[in-house]
């Protein structure tokens, strides 16, 4: 368990965690809520996994823990999970999945944020500056899940210990569960090594399992394929984009330097309008190729009556077609070529980031991982992603493809307007 505190002004010490943790979280909550007119949010990565984590919980002991929280102090709204104290303080416990409404705007002194590894890290970033003006305080508490937002935190409190009180502790710690009992389940292929490692030891490195890419982006650090990789004057620069309205844009800028994919910049930005991109890729000094968008560039919005293909192109950008392939055959796609590109570490920290966090979705009922990939913040830059290693042939040749050469031959022998039967129709359907 990984906990750590951002105290905006000041410095408030965490105690040790332990298999109790948002127990222990929360009645630091209510002493605090007891002790200061205040508004507390705990959040969860969604409403329903608060209610079943902590609203509803019961402990070891067979407490419920709301226990903790007497009735005579406070009064309890079951459906909007909120405890009003009589001093007036607030404690209410939301999801990060719909901080647009549970977090923006609001008021708080003291966030709480379990299991922020799982969560949608503009949460917290939509609410520090309240936190900074109230002088407020931030609380996260967390199973690491790779090199994803919650690593990038780690990485800030050790470097500001000043500012910040982090804690890092493993089964060797806490000794809830013992050594032997998790080779048991390693034994038993209940749970593997790895994830082992990640649940118990605390490893950003390890648990891997439901991940597309995580194994391949650490086997790339190692081979020194993430680096330093600057821009070929030499070469154009083709661009693979994820169109979001609601969701974030992406657009992920690479080179083919022989055999090589060098990806030497990304961009990713929401809630802008069309000419912010285009001016965004048209201001670089790049030479650029070819821009390969999804396939729902040609969908038609009903206010303007055109295609986002026919609106970029009226700003100046031309989208070139992609083969359309399902996304797992896609994921395969990534996988296969992923290992042989070059990314730029500096440009390119977000994209790795998210590629890094990209992940199954996880069945509950059953206990195992869908085939699905998880939708999150990570999807929309693995996504493109798997647009570019989709369009990789279009971007790499240069000329007539010999498919464009025999529909050309086809038309010249066999015109449209003949019966179908001459035409190249009774071929196809039949397999000749």
């Amino acid at each position: 368990m990984l906990s750590g505190i951002k105290a905006i002004k000041g410095y408030w010490p965490f105690g040790r965690g332990g298999p109790g943790k948002d127990i222990l979280a929360f009645q630091i909550c209510i002493r605090s809520a007891m002790r200061k007119v205040q508004t507390i949010f705990y959040v969860f990565p969604t409403f329903a996994s608060g209610r079943r984590i902590l609203w509803d919980a019961i402990t070891s002991t067979g407490q419920r823990v709301l226990d903790y929280c007497p009735e005579e102090i406070a009064t309890r709204n079951e459906q909007q999970m909120r405890l009003k104290f009589n001093n007036g303080s607030v404690i209410q416990i939301v999801g990060s999945n719909d901080f647009n409404h549970s977090l923006v705007g609001t008021n708080p002194q003291f966030i709480v944020f379990s299991e922020y590894s799982l969560q949608d890290p503009r949460a917290y970033q939509f609410s520090r500056p309240i936190l900074t003006a109230n002088g407020g305080v931030a609380l996260f508490l967390s199973t690491p899940r790779g090199h994803n937002h919650l690593w990038d935190l780690y990485e800030i409190a050790q470097h500001n210990p000043k500012d910040w009180f982090v804690s890092k502790l493993t089964v060797d710690d806490t000794k809830h569960i013992s050594v032997e009992d998790i080779q048991r389940e390693i034994d038993s292929g209940e749970i593997s090594a790895s994830f082992a490692k990640q649940e118990y030891w605390t490893s950003f490195d390890e648990g891997q399992d439901g991940f597309f890419y995580a194994s391949i982006i650490d086997k790339m650090r190692l081979n020194g394929q993430i680096g330093n990789v600057p821009y070929e004057p030499g070469y154009p620069v083709h661009t693979a984009w994820d169109l979001g309205i609601n969701d974030p844009t992406v657009i992920i800028f690479f080179q083919i330097i022989g055999k090589s994919v060098h990806i030497i910049d990304y961009y990713e930005n929401h809630s802008r309008a069309i000419s912010h991109f285009v001016n965004h890729v048209l201001n670089k000094d790049y030479i650029y190729g070819k821009h390969f968008p999804p396939h729902d560039v040609m969908a038609r919005e009903q206010g303007t009556g055109l295609t986002r293909r026919e609106q970029y192109k009226q700003l100046g950008l031309n989208f070139s077609e992609i083969y359309k392939l399902d996304i797992l055959d896609g994921i395969e796609v990534v996988k296969a070529k992923l290992p042989t590109m070059w990314i730029d570490e500096v440009k390119c920290k977000d994209l790795i980031k998210h590629l890094s966090s990209y992940s199954q979705e996880w069945d509950a009922a059953r206990g195992r991982y869908k085939e699905i990939p998880k939708h999150d913040t990570h999807s929309h830059s693995a996504d493109a992603m798997r647009y570019l290693c989709v369009a990789l042939k279009k971007a790499t040749f240069v000329g007539t493809t010999p498919e464009e050469l025999d529909r050309r031959y086809r038309e010249t022998l066999f015109p449209e307007s003949l019966p179908g039967v001459f035409n190249g129709e009774f071929d196809n359907k039949y397999g000749f």
